[in-house]
């Protein structure tokens, strides 16, 4: 019975330092938050970045993502091979939703599709487009888009097809396709 009830104390204690040591991070770390958004408003960018930093660091799925928005939001780093490094560093040390971590996959390739080659770019957006996923539509037009960039047509009209005969599509998800399907068939 002694060694039950010592055995059950340790549990609760463990647990209840646990809870509270897990509540203290999340206390700092949005502190740091405001912190740094402070910082930006004084135009102190470069300890605003640090601080950001240190909150990806921290691997809290919602102040490291939060802190990887402002840093692009805010153009605090402009070295892609960082902010790649920065994305694949929130995504891999961190339990996200599927929504949410597919969210985070959307924006990673977006944010590529200013510098990546094809097969790059196809390899970061892949599980957004062989999933059944709230951002496949956009991801396919964002392909679609990158092929008109390149001004390889053919390949973004396969894509915007693609986007037009997902069921359960928003009539302005539709309309935006098929005027880009009109537009390139017109050139």
């Amino acid at each position: 019975i002694f060694l039950f009830v010592g055995l059950f104390v340790i549990i609760v204690a463990s647990v209840s330092f646990y809870l509270n040591k897990k509540g203290k991070k999340k206390i700092f770390l949005s502190e740091n938050f405001i912190k740094s958004k402070i910082y930006l408003e004084d135009g102190e960018k470069n300890k605003a970045k640090n601080i950001l930093r240190e909150i990806i660091y921290a691997n809290d799925a919602t102040y490291s993502t939060l802190s990887l928005f402002l840093i692009l939001d805010e153009e605090l780093i402009v070295e892609k091979e960082v902010l790649l490094s920065l994305f694949n560093h929130v995504l891999e040390n961190n339990r996200f939703e599927n929504e949410l971590k597919n969210l985070l996959i959307y924006k990673k390739a977006l944010f590529q599709s200013n510098f990546a080659n094809e097969a790059e770019l196809l390899e970061v957006i892949k599980p957004l487009i062989n999933r059944e996923t709230i951002w496949k539509h956009h991801a396919l037009l964002l392909i679609g888009d990158y092929f008109v960039s390149k001004n390889e047509y053919l390949k973004a009209k396969e894509f915007y097809i693609q986007v037009m005969s997902l069921k359960n599509l928003h009539n302005e998800l539709y309309d935006q396709a098929n005027s880009k399907l009109i537009s390139i068939t017109n050139d």
